[in-house]
């Protein structure tokens, strides 16, 4: 896994091994856990032409970056707070950007797609689902992790946490026929019948089992024949309600 114009928040594939480095942060991953309770929410229904996932994947010797796109979604709202929500995410949509047009980006597009990774054929779609949100704390972010480093070494948390980030949602992730729940600090704006949701933050990439290049044995290998196993993702959500949708 629209939703993003120039400014892209992307995802970046990065993890922890055991390596002097600078410190990271991924979110806080968590076994699935009970979708979030809707009763007398109001409904609003993602606009997909403004809301889209984006991803970084990561490497000693560069960097890639691209888009998922969201293909349906709703969240629900009590007032003008978020309560329940979800959305999904079209595997087979995803996009390499820094090298769009060329062979190459069609290469990594059909790998990232293939069994090593995502395996589309098999799991076309990811979802997420909201099982809790609570008021944003820095105090709260998530603990730091060892990368190794080189020069392409994925960026902190704190160097892409979103501006002003107002809550912690949780929620479960769906990728590759695994599920986990995940918490990040997003920044969330509710006006004239608008939702609008921005997030960035790491994953570990190897707990949805997308285990291709798996950066555990790095310190074996040669420094540029792994991938990171951390992934910075960017979420951007827009929603409103049928009402406004008509206007």
């Amino acid at each position: 896994m629209k939703l993003i114009k120039s400014s892209f928040l992307f995802l970046t594939l990065a993890a922890t091994i055991i390596a002097c480095g600078p410190k990271g942060k991924t979110v806080e991953t968590s076994e699935a856990k009970e979708v979030a309770a809707a009763a007398g929410a109001k409904s609003f229904t993602l606009n997909i032409e403004n809301s889209v996932v984006t991803w970084i994947g990561s490497k000693p010797a560069g960097k890639h970056n691209g888009t998922i796109n969201i293909t349906a979604g709703s969240l629900k709202m009590n007032g003008n707070e978020i309560v329940a929500g979800n959305f999904t995410m079209g595997i087979n949509s995803l996009k390499d950007l820094d090298m769009a047009g060329s062979d190459g980006a069609g290469k990594l597009e059909g790998h990232l797609m293939s069994a090593d990774f995502f395996d589309a054929a098999n799991f076309p779609e990811a979802t997420f689902e909201i099982t809790s949100i609570e008021a944003f704390s820095s105090a709260n972010l998530a603990a730091d992790n060892t990368e190794f480093e080189t020069e392409n070494t994925p960026a902190t948390q704190s160097e892409i946490l979103v501006t002003n980030p107002t809550h912690f949602i949780s929620g479960n992730l769906t990728m590759r026929g695994t599920t986990k729940n995940i918490t990040f600090p997003a920044n969330v704006k509710v006006a004239n019948g608008l939702v609008n949701a921005e997030a960035n933050f790491n994953i570990n990439r190897t707990d949805w089992g997308l285990m291709y290049g798996d950066e555990a044995g790095a310190a074996d290998k040669a420094k540029d024949k792994f991938i990171y196993n951390t992934v910075t993702v960017g979420i951007v959500i827009e929603a409103s309600t049928q009402e406004r949708a008509s206007l």
